[in-house]
């Protein structure tokens, strides 16, 4: 999902680029040095959809773990700890690939390549490079904890 959330971002930036500036020249805003908080903080339409797509990853990822456990397709079981530290790396990898599509899509935009040709296939798969990265982290973090299931591997 979060590779999804973010080639919208990915695109939204860009046509925002289109419109407003010559290839090789950004915003003032976006001079100097990327921090986190330019992405999600703000009034302009970039970081209202920013927003807007980190408000859609709990209740997305809530109905895609539901519909697992009504299809008895998984082989976890869904218990609040599962639950929590899913959904928090959800929103992790969510959070961070917003942060790195603003990054990137400014960087390819100010060196005069089109973002929508660039940027978008290396963040759908640093999207699931992530998430899978983040997943294998999580069900570690599980095993260590004790919130482990007896049917696992079966």
């Amino acid at each position: 999902i979060g590779g999804n959330l973010v080639a919208i971002q990915s695109s939204r930036i860009s046509t925002h680029l289109h419109f407003h500036c010559a290839p090789g020249e950004v915003p003032d805003e976006t001079k100097g040095c990327y921090y986190p908080c330019r992405t999600f903080c703000g009034t302009g339409a970039n970081h209202r959809s920013a927003q807007v797509l980190i408000l859609l990853v709990v209740p997305g990822h809530v109905i895609f773990l539901y519909t697992i456990h009504l299809m008895k397709s998984g082989h976890t079981t869904l218990t609040p700890i599962f639950m929590s530290v899913y959904l928090a790396t959800a929103l992790l990898q969510v959070l961070l690939l917003l942060c790195i599509a603003d990054w990137m899509v400014h960087s390819m935009w100010r060196s005069g390549k089109d973002p929508d040709s660039f940027s978008i296939p290396y963040l759908t798969a640093l999207g699931d490079l992530l998430g899978t990265a983040l997943l294998a982290l999580s069900f570690h973090f599980l095993w260590v904890i004790g919130d482990r299931d007896s049917d696992v591997g079966d």
